[in-house]
């Protein structure tokens, strides 16, 4: 269903960010995307929703399909007609407005009562304490009721690719096993893809059919999500496992080199 084509971002016409990505999201598949603190992930997910125009970004090389659509050029308005949506990272909504009416906001370029309706009845199914706080400010829900609302107003969207960008962050550990049961239950249930970028490793290849690893605006690594769990590089930098099994302490990044092979 999506295709990055080897797309090559650059920010204000000097800052190369991403350096020729490629990777897929087969229909109906839930993918990780995976990296620390720079290397480029959401800037990928921005390259496929058209929010980079917000940020003077553009993609200067390659190519992004989606169900016969191309993306690299499209607006964001655009992209989201054809059902792709972005869930921002920090759980960003109209924190002065109900829980509903947030919902009710990803309905904006839709025009049929019936299946907002049903579709509003849809996302209280998966999330049955939005329904009992539909009335409730957002801003003074906790954080994770705030992403379930987030989440939520791109169901109303008439999804078809979900681009989730770190639903874990800030959460409880309870909060985020309760939040990722729900994405695989949606997905598998609405048929719906899902691209997600994540820094929790083990829960999001747990989740994901396939994964892949970025590193420095490139990717690096990537493959089903089984292989990569098994993976020596992944389980020492993502898991801090080392090669017998024991964690080890990373407080001190410095002093931890992965391999050379990560970048060949």
């Amino acid at each position: 269903m999506l295709k990055v084509n080897n797309i090559e971002v650059v920010y204000q016409n000097s800052i190369l960010v991403l350096r020729g990505v490629s990777l897929e999201v087969p229909d109906g598949a839930i993918v990780a995307l995976l990296g620390a603190n720079g290397a480029g992930k959401t800037t990928t997910l921005k390259a496929v929703s058209g929010l980079l125009v917000t940020e003077e970004g553009n993609v200067t090389d390659g190519n992004i399909e989606f169900d016969g659509f191309r993306l690299e050029k499209s607006r964001p308005e655009q992209t989201a007609r054809l059902g792709v949506v972005q869930v921002m990272e920090g759980r960003r909504m109209f924190r002065h407005l109900t829980v509903e009416q947030n919902l009710r906001v990803g309905t904006a370029l839709r025009n049929d009562s019936a299946g907002i309706k049903r579709d509003l009845e849809m996302v209280y199914s998966y999330f049955p304490k939005l329904q009992e706080m539909r009335k409730s400010i957002t801003g003074y829900l906790s954080g994770g009721e705030q992403q379930m609302v987030v989440m939520g107003r791109a169901m109303m969207a008439n999804l078809k690719l979900m681009l989730l960008d770190e639903p874990s962050l800030g959460l409880a550990p309870f909060l985020v096993e309760e939040i990722f049961k729900i994405i695989q239950k949606f997905s598998e249930e609405q048929k719906v893809s899902i691209l997600l970028v994540e820094q929790n490793a083990l829960a999001a290849l747990s989740l994901a059919s396939y994964g892949y690893v970025m590193e420095n605006g490139r990717i690096v690594l990537d493959g089903p999500s089984s292989k990569l769990m098994e993976n020596e590089d992944v389980r020492e930098f993502y898991f801090g496992l080392s090669e017998v099994g024991q964690k080890r302490n990373f407080r001190d990044g410095k002093h931890y080199k992965r391999r050379k092979r990560w970048l060949a």
